[in-house]
């Protein structure tokens, strides 16, 4: 069976959309949906001495407009080299902080994309990469896209060539499983509990932050603390 995910773009995300990329044979970027405001499409939670704060992304909001993912700009060209001084603060210390610095280093300060949209996707395959993902990652918009919310998610795994589609819980408010189920597609939901702990600077341990703090704190051993595949 083909397994296919279908989720917008988050930037730097935590060890859980990964996990879903994992689990899936093609992961679909959704970016030509809404960009909403203080979510994760452009900002994500690092551990510091000071606890948990955020990385965002600035960019131009235009009120009422309904603006899409991969329509909204980065509003401040410094943005990353903050970001990475702000990693290298409270990384340093980590055990494999070093082993990842360079790669990192060079994706932060020579990145020039103004589109969210491509700097999420810039940092999700460099982070599949050192996890040693292989997932085909492509874009809603490299299909045809229908109406309506569950019919567009069935017909996008059907243009894949996908069998089931795997999802997060938080779609079982609103995904009609039924019309999959009428395709012969079959619907599974991620489950994101049970994470183990590993050894993370600054505690309390908090699960719900970027991968990188996963990465640089057991660096090759940090698939070892990802799900297993289903």
């Amino acid at each position: 069976m083909k397994k296919i995910a279908i989720l917008q773009s988050n930037y730097i995300p935590w060890k859980g959309y990964f996990d879903l990329i994992r689990m899936v044979d093609e992961f679909i970027l959704y970016d030509d949906m809404q960009y909403t405001r203080r979510d994760w499409r452009n900002r994500n939670k690092i551990k510091t001495a000071n606890g948990v704060v955020w990385l965002t992304i600035p960019v131009e909001v235009k009120g009422k407009y309904f603006q899409k993912i991969n329509e909204t700009v980065i509003s401040e060209p410094g943005w990353a080299k903050d970001h990475w001084a702000t990693l290298k603060q409270f990384y340093s210390k980590a055990k494999y902080f070093k082993e990842y610095k360079d790669r990192f280093e060079k994706l932060y300060l020579n990145t020039d994309e103004r589109l969210l949209s491509l700097v999420n996707y810039q940092f999700i395959r460099m982070i599949n990469d050192v996890l040693g993902i292989k997932t085909k990652i492509s874009w809603s918009t490299d299909y045809d896209l229908i109406d309506g919310k569950s019919e567009r998610l069935v017909n996008l795994v059907q243009q894949a060539n996908g069998d089931e589609y795997i999802s997060g819980p938080a779609a079982k408010d609103y995904l009609d499983v039924s019309l999959f189920e009428h395709e012969n597609i079959k619907v599974t939901w991620m489950d994101y509990s049970g994470y183990a702990i590993y050894d993370q600077l600054y505690p309390p341990f908090e699960h719900g932050v970027t991968i990188l703090d996963l990465i640089f704190n057991e660096g090759p051993n940090a698939i070892n603390y990802m799900k297993k595949k289903i």
